[in-house]
């Protein structure tokens, strides 16, 4: 019998943390070998592990890459948002040493509807159809849009075949003019206990089309995230998404 994969959970003190441990713990195929908070990772953590699962912050998660890559592992699996793009450099040269499987959102369904966008935004043209992304969580998240609302327009963004930079609008407020053609819109709403929803809509003048996904337990990014850590651990170095765990990345 192979023995257990040595899973490790960074920012374990969050629901997240506790979520995956769960999981994980019920699984004959993983041992469950250390948790920290945040920026608690020790050397003796770290080389405990043959894959750290992180759902604390986009400092802590940036940081903890660092560390990893400057060792040679473990492998990483970052569920984290809120990413500054110095902390999304840090971590993408963080993977030219360890494999890192990195996800704004690690639901099956969700990535399901990441494809299903990029498709449509590649099919319903700018000239007619307009898109705009909404999502809802929890009073508690801090960061917005969410991870998986910015993975949703990088599908729609991809779809029409320019950076999402260049199409997003975050903010509306006053008398803000026209839409201009072709931007991919973002509207947030925090209240509550929401563990998350998402929602893609197409606008034309006649017609509108609507993709959307609800989550009702966390549990289930918890249960991606551990499947995302045993298939990570013996990966080359590079930085993977949950297409890629899936198999479901569209060839280049």
């Amino acid at each position: 019998m192979e023995s257990a994969l040595r899973l490790g959970i960074a920012g374990s003190a969050g629901r997240m943390g506790h979520a995956v441990a769960a999981i994980a713990e019920a699984r004959a195929d993983v041992a469950l070998v250390t948790r920290f908070d945040r920026e608690g990772a020790s050397e003796a953590h770290l080389a405990a592990c043959d894959v750290i699962i992180d759902f604390s912050s986009g400092a802590a998660s940036a940081a903890l890459a660092a560390r990893a890559a400057a060792r040679g592992g473990p492998a990483l699996v970052i569920g984290s948002t809120g990413f500054s793009p110095a902390e999304e450099a840090a971590v993408l040269a963080a993977a030219g040493r360890i494999p890192i499987v990195k996800s704004g959102n690690f639901s099956i369904g969700v990535n399901v509807l990441a494809g299903l966008v990029e498709q449509t935004a590649r099919r319903l043209g700018p000239d007619l159809w307009d898109i705009e992304i909404h999502e809802a969580h929890h009073r508690r998240k801090v960061d917005a849009p969410s991870g998986t609302a910015l993975m949703l327009g990088e599908a729609a963004a991809r779809g029409r075949g320019e950076p999402l930079s260049s199409l997003a609008v975050h903010d509306r407020h006053g008398i803000t003019g026209m839409r201009t053609p072709g931007s991919i819109g973002f509207s947030v709403t925090r209240g509550g206990g929401i563990v998350g929803e998402h929602t893609v809509t197409f606008a034309a003048e006649e017609e509108s089309l609507t993709l959307s996904h609800r989550a009702h337990d966390r549990g289930l990014f918890a249960r991606g995230a551990v499947e995302a850590a045993a298939w990570v651990v013996g990966r080359p170095a590079g930085l993977y998404d949950m297409l890629d765990v899936l198999g479901m990345r569209a060839p280049a």
